[in-house]
């Protein structure tokens, strides 16, 4: 009997307190964010609570497994004293994780709170998820490395291998060319603001929205939904066109092309009229001028200014549609005609 109580009294002890501090934990944060709730840090930091217990059992296990005196322990203690410690290792790594994404979340969000400026917002947003992901892969490697030093074997083979570490690194360097260049790209796009979550960009003739970056590859969406997953290292080597840097108003053209005969200064008084009834125009400029002619028509810009990309697309396909059903119904003239005439017989020839 007392070889079964013992094992469950030491589990159980360890679970009890482990729920125990858990819930204390949890009340004095909650207390805390209600009297400070201008501050979403100690409401984040709630979130921590299930790797503090896990954190927490583990390290009472694995200080006071020894005492439980059962023969199941006895003959595999070395084996259950170094999974105790794995867990421990990965547990602790994820809580300076949820510790770290709470600070960085709550710093991001006060700044995005008391700052007006959409780009500077988008700016600091790519930063923090960057910087979180490095943050999580440097938890990741250390832990890994110390749960690998765990293993007496390991910790031989990387001392021998210290010796040939100029070796291997300039192998991995050069067969890892490829990624490293894409990591340090995405240093370079987080901190160099060139390309931030949010900013509309035109890649490879394709438009769309910067959804998400990492070290490794930039996600655009596009348009009509679909989503294009480029290297990050593209940004940095080629050109691209980002209509959100330096403010994300823009100014769209309009194309038509008419007979000589159409009526521009009447098609100018439209245009401004088609502007005031349409909701995306901006109001800051707008202007319809003859930009070209060829011997059957004339080429007819019309400017429209908006807020942003997708205000443009709108209030060019509002004013293309508006006018062209204009000038068929009030001006059938101004449409482009294509003028046919019969073919000139030539002289008749009688054959010899």
């Amino acid at each position: 009997m007392e070889d079964m109580l013992r094992p469950l009294t030491v589990v159980g002890g360890a679970v009890a307190l482990t729920l125990l501090l858990g819930w204390a934990l949890d009340v004095l944060l909650r207390r805390v964010d209600a009297r400070h709730p201008e501050t979403p840090l100690w409401g984040r930091l709630r979130r921590c609570r299930v790797p503090f217990q896990v954190v927490l059992l583990t390290a009472l296990l694995r200080g006071a497994y020894r005492q439980v005196e059962w023969w199941v322990v006895d003959e595999h203690e070395q084996a259950l004293g170094r999974i105790l410690t794995l867990v421990l290792i990965g547990a602790g790594a994820w809580l300076v994780v949820r510790i770290v994404s709470a600070a960085v979340e709550t710093t991001y969000s006060r700044y995005a709170a008391g700052t007006r400026d959409p780009a500077r917002v988008r700016r600091v947003r790519t930063q923090v998820s960057l910087i979180m992901r490095i943050v999580t892969a440097v938890v990741a490697v250390v832990a890994g490395a110390a749960m690998l030093l765990t293993f007496p074997d390991f910790r031989a083979v990387g001392t021998s291998m210290l010796a040939s570490a100029g070796i291997i690194g300039i192998v991995a360097g050069v067969a890892a060319q490829s990624t490293l260049g894409n990591l340090f790209a995405g240093f370079q796009i987080a901190f160099g603001d060139m390309v931030r979550i949010g900013d509309t960009v035109v890649v490879d003739g394709e438009w769309g929205v910067v959804e998400d970056v990492t070290l490794t590859f930039v996600a655009v969406r596009t348009w009509d939904e679909r989503r294009i997953t480029m290297p990050v290292s593209y940004f940095t080597g080629k050109p691209f066109e980002n209509w959100s840097r330096g403010g994300a108003q823009i100014t769209g053209t309009v194309f038509f092309h008419l007979d000589h005969t159409a009526p521009v200064p009447l098609m100018r008084a439209k245009l401004r009229e088609l502007l005031d009834a349409c909701p995306a125009w901006d109001g800051r400029a707008w202007d319809l001028a003859v930009t070209d002619t060829t011997p059957t028509t004339l080429q007819i810009r019309a400017l429209v200014t908006a807020r942003n990309a997708d205000d443009v697309w709108a209030a060019r396909c509002f004013v293309r549609e508006r006018m062209v059903a204009w000038l068929c119904a009030e001006h059938p003239y101004a449409l482009p005609r294509v003028t046919t005439a019969p073919a000139h017989e030539g002289p008749v020839r009688e054959a010899p």
